[in-house]
């Protein structure tokens, strides 16, 4: 008796994403350590100095975090309400924090103990930053202002109220200390020049601007807002140099990365996408469990860190690979039979034998029970990501001619989830012609008693018609563009035929020709 042959699936290759040094590099990051804060992650910041710790800020605390050993350091609890935007000095010995109750405050991460406190604002701050000659601290309020604050003389030099909206986000020039930005819900960003009364210009970023940075040139800044980042020339007055849009959802925060070659945007769908500099275009994209609201990364790419919505943290370490050759070699399991164990003689290499499984489908196949083995393949799991195996079922239960049998005397959900896979994959090249044959031996058993089916199968036998008419118009357009494009084809050919210059490309043009015409059939 010959033995069983399995159903004959057809995998069809899929095309690869190219492998570029860019990728290679970002994909060097472990998997992600998750720690549970209390709260919202508001905002997460590098120190630029070693160690490279960073400073997460949620709920009613700073904290400081050690990059190695993912444990809090130093923790900062002198707020009542809530905190909000704790950042580092370049040096990293102090931390500047906004916060629920319109004041700022100046932290020593040493002794954590309070050294300044700032009041003048009027509603919440949002965004504190050092100036980049760490003598000033500039703060972003909701009373729809930003303020310059004076650290030895703990006293306000200058405050600018000419945003309409919440300012929630704001960033410092990195090569002028008098040079900062701030971007408000009014979908507005301004650059302040202390050394002014006002702001020298104003770009409409045209949604609520949640985050903005300057790149290390200081001549162009990035701001985000919506599922937008634009991209401005600031020596030009705010000339729009790029738009990127990578996210579907609130891009909430930015981050540069690689010396300033990279720029990192998280957004609310639950990703962080990283982008060329030079070219503005995405190169890799890390996937979160949350929505993401902060972004920190420390100045050698060792560490990413993001904050969510829901209080997790996600730390990512760079791997280095340090293993010798001797580690890399893959283990061979070996027995020894019959040798003494102190004894110097070579193993003996036991080989592992796969036992072949067979499929539950196959199973029923063989038992010659079509009905159960075409219920197999229409389980969720089976249509959703292998779609081919259903379809290479549906095959050999026509080769066996045992598809009327298989579909018959259905009804109620069995019929309809048939019904919704071939209206799903119908139209897929890879799949028609054997779907179209299975729908014409539905129509064949149910069209005398669709009446008596139930209401949804019914529902569904109608979008099938709506999808094969579809169908029918889309070949029939495609088949008047063949037409016209084997009209252009030839005549090109024939005017190429009476060149005596260049008669060798005759050949050629024939030949994409036919690729083209049978590309579009």
């Amino acid at each position: 008796m010959a033995s069983f042959k399995k159903t004959n699936v057809k995998v069809f290759a899929k095309i690869a994403p190219d492998l570029t040094p860019d990728s290679i590099y970002w994909k060097k990051f472990s998997p992600p350590v998750l720690v549970k804060e209390f709260g919202a992650i508001d905002y997460v910041d590098f120190s630029r100095a070693e160690p490279q710790n960073f400073a997460v800020t949620c709920s009613v605390r700073v904290q400081v975090y050690n990059t190695v050993t993912k444990l809090v350091t130093k923790n900062l609890t002198k707020f009542k309400e809530f905190a909000y935007g704790g950042s580092f000095r370049a040096d990293g010995k102090l931390i500047c924090a906004g916060g629920q109750e319109s004041v700022v405050r100046l932290f020593d991460v040493s002794t954590k103990s309070l050294l300044r406190l700032f009041t003048g604002h009027q509603a919440p701050v949002h965004r504190t930053f050092f100036t980049v000659d760490g003598r000033h601290i500039t703060s972003f309020s909701d009373d729809k202002s930003a303020a310059v604050w004076d650290i030895p003389g703990e006293t306000q030099l200058m405050k600018f109220e000419e945003h309409t909206d919440y300012v929630r986000a704001g960033t410092v020039s990195p090569i002028s200390p008098d040079i900062f930005l701030s971007g408000s819900y009014d979908k507005t960003v301004k650059m302040y020049d202390t050394r002014t009364n006002k702001s020298v210009f104003t770009v409409n970023h045209g949604a609520p601007v949640e985050s903005v940075i300057f790149l290390p040139s200081g001549g162009i800044f990035i701001s985000a807002g919506g599922t937008e980042m634009k991209v401005w020339d600031a020596l030009t007055g705010g000339k729009l140099l790029a738009r990127v849009s990578q996210h579907h959802k609130t891009i909430t925060c930015l981050a540069m990365a690689s010396n300033g070659h990279k720029i990192l945007s998280g957004s609310l769908d639950r990703h962080v996408n990283i982008y060329d500099v030079g070219t503005y275009k995405a190169i890799h994209t890390f996937d979160y469990p949350n929505s993401v609201l902060s972004l920190g990364i420390s100045a050698n790419d060792e560490t990413i860190v993001a904050g969510m919505v829901d209080g997790l943290i996600s730390i990512r370490r760079r791997e280095h690979d340090d293993k010798t050759e001797d580690e890399k070699r893959t283990k061979i399991s070996h027995r020894r039979r019959g040798l003494n164990l102190h004894s110097s003689s070579i193993d003996i290499v036991v080989p592992h034998e796969n036992k072949e499984m067979m499929s539950k489908h196959d199973t029923f196949l063989r038992k010659f029970q079509y009905s159960k083995a075409l219920d197999c393949v229409m389980v969720n799991f089976v249509v959703n990501k292998n779609p081919h195996v259903t379809v290479a079922l549906l095959q050999e239960l026509t080769r066996r001619q045992g598809l009327r049998q298989a579909l018959a005397a259905r009804d109620g959900k069995s019929l309809v989830n048939i019904l919704k896979f071939i209206i799903k994959h119908i139209g897929s090249p890879r799949f028609s012609r054997v779907l179209l044959h299975v729908t014409h031996i539905l129509m064949d058993l149910y069209e005398d008693t669709i009446d008596e089916l139930s209401p949804e199968s019914r529902t569904m036998f109608a979008l099938l018609h709506q999808k094969l008419n579809e169908e029918e118009d889309l070949i029939t357009s495609m088949t008047e563009l063949q037409g016209a494009l084997y009209m252009i084809l030839s005549g090109a050919e024939s005017t190429q035929s009476t060149s005596v210059k260049e008669p060798q490309i005759l050949e050629p043009s024939s030949a994409a020709q036919k690729n083209l015409i049978l590309n579009i059939s």
